[in-house]
């Protein structure tokens, strides 16, 4: 039986592994590495808990300093573990630093790469992940596309014979999960003394984590601004790293409107999507799963990550500015139940006959 390590690190990688593994481990066998970029146990261990992922086989425990420091780091102890196990291929998702190491150690080596998520591109190199995602899509030998605005981006850069459409494997968790969900999901929610939080029948769901929008009061208080002025509260699962902000401000300004909460796992965030009466994100993931839910988004982000989410206003780009974000939480929403770029549910399916096909 061929041998595949798959490398994953980060929240959203673990949702699509959830579904490709499962599938890959009737053909294949999986070695599963897990750097450690996310560690904490709402980032990290309630996922593969909740999802039923197996547990890693290496769990590297890297996280935090420099993108540098932290992706050399993962090289390192990422190369020590293929040259123990010797695989068939490296499976690597996304565009995290646990996703550019696993797939420069694997090349280096000499072993083929399959990126599942290839060719998305917003145009600036400002954004680390702009960098991992060429890096990792040059050093490939198969790519699979998710959803049709990348196939531009391939062709334009000369992967013209090693890439396919497949569907997105989010869209297929998305799916699942949500067929299964059974209403007490968001009992789970707790505040930040681990009280229990109660969840209005009305509510927007709030994810806001990046660093361009948290990394001054100003810039994240223009959010919850926008928030304070909507007529039902909004539900903001925290980041570890903005906690001590988002709680300073809410205090210190009595905004009624937020709700804080822990960060939550994938199962409770996917009830509050389908829940939720809007989104306002600058989740790459939440933006999709507020577009497979069929709720209208405001993304706070400079640029376009997912085209075929925007259009009819299902998914808007928005400045961390409050009029702007409240002017576009109002706009009208029109989503054609007939479109669905992301692929029929079934793209981790198609994953594991195309890596058959290649590793022959």
């Amino acid at each position: 039986m061929k041998k595949i390590c798959t490398v994953v690190g980060a929240r959203p990688q673990f949702i699509k592994l959830a579904v490709v593994s499962r599938v890959l481990r009737t053909r294949f066998q999986e070695v599963l590495i897990h750097t450690g970029q996310h560690y904490d146990y709402n980032m990290s261990d309630v996922f593969f808990r909740e999802m039923d992922i197996p547990h890693p086989d290496y769990n590297l425990g890297i996280s935090g300093g420099t993108h540098g420091k932290m992706t050399g780091q993962m090289i390192i102890e990422i190369e020590e573990v293929l040259l123990k196990e010797k695989p068939d291929m490296v499976l690597v998702f996304g565009d995290t630093n646990s996703t550019m190491a696993g797939a420069l150690a694997a090349v280096k080596l000499q072993i083929p790469v399959c990126h599942i998520e290839s060719g998305g591109r917003i145009g600036t190199l400002d954004n680390p992940e702009e960098v991992n995602r060429i890096v990792t899509d040059h050093v490939s030998s198969l790519h699979f596309v998710c959803n049709p605005s990348c196939i531009e981006h391939m062709v334009k850069e000369g992967f013209t014979d090693s890439y396919y459409l497949v569907g997105d494997p989010m869209y297929d968790a998305f799916l699942y999960y949500s067929s299964r969900l059974d209403g007490s999901e968001l009992q789970k929610l707790t505040d930040f003394s681990g009280r229990p939080v109660s969840v209005p029948e009305r509510f927007y769901y709030m994810t806001c984590h990046r660093q361009e929008n948290t990394d001054t009061d100003e810039k994240l208080d223009q959010i919850f601004q926008a928030m304070e002025m909507l007529p039902y509260p909004a539900i903001y699962p925290v980041h570890p790293r903005n906690h001590d902000r988002a709680q300073r401000l809410v205090l210190a300004n009595h905004y009624r409107n937020i709700i804080l909460t822990q960060p939550v796992g994938y199962i409770t965030s996917i009830a509050l999507v389908n829940r939720a009466e809007r989104i306002v994100t600058d989740s790459g993931g939440l933006q999709r799963e507020a577009f497979f839910a069929r709720k209208p988004c405001v993304t706070v982000f400079n640029y376009v990550c997912f085209p075929e989410t925007i259009a009819n206003n299902c998914n808007q780009m928005a400045r961390p500015d409050k009029e702007d974000i409240f002017t576009k939480l109002n706009a009208n929403v029109v989503f054609d139940n007939d479109y669905q770029p992301f692929g029929d549910g079934h793209s981790a399916e198609k994953i594991v006959k195309k890596i058959g096909e290649f590793l022959l």
